[in-house]
């Protein structure tokens, strides 16, 4: 089987199209989990680390919703003609959709699937916007 890449990003970090929508990366499907999953920021412990710690992505993963959605994903990119790149986008990138990204690449490695991961915003710092409904990254 190919490699498979996986992207996570924010999408108030995103550029602006002609219609007034966030550009999210290339991929042969992106999922956004603004108002699939809710967001572990509220857990104010957790402000200061992202989707790459253990501790964000156990959060991430017994969020309501989340087994199911890292499932299906997982069995996604395990079909016949599966996807090349999937990308996962939450409000700021650092802590849903990381953590998720980091858990599903785990998932594929468990199922000796060639991973290659990318997260273009979980570095920058987390992005307070009133009109996204999770509110924060």
């Amino acid at each position: 089987m190919r490699p498979i890449r996986l992207i996570s990003f924010g999408y108030l970090h995103l550029p602006i199209g002609p219609d007034g929508s966030p550009v999210p990366p290339a991929a042969d499907r992106v999922e956004d989990v603004r108002d699939r999953l809710r967001d572990p920021a509220a857990a104010r412990d957790i402000l200061d680390l992202d989707g790459l710690h253990l501790r964000v992505q156990g959060i991430v993963l017994n969020t309501p919703g989340a087994r199911e959605l890292l499932a299906n994903l997982a069995d996604y990119a395990d079909l016949p003609a599966g996807p090349r790149r999937i990308a996962l986008g939450c409000a700021g990138g650092k802590h849903r959709a990381a953590g998720l990204t980091e858990l599903l690449a785990r998932e594929l490695r468990a199922r000796g699937r060639q991973v290659d991961v990318e997260h273009l915003h979980v570095h920058l710092p987390r992005v307070l916007k009133a009109t996204d409904t999770g509110a924060s990254a």
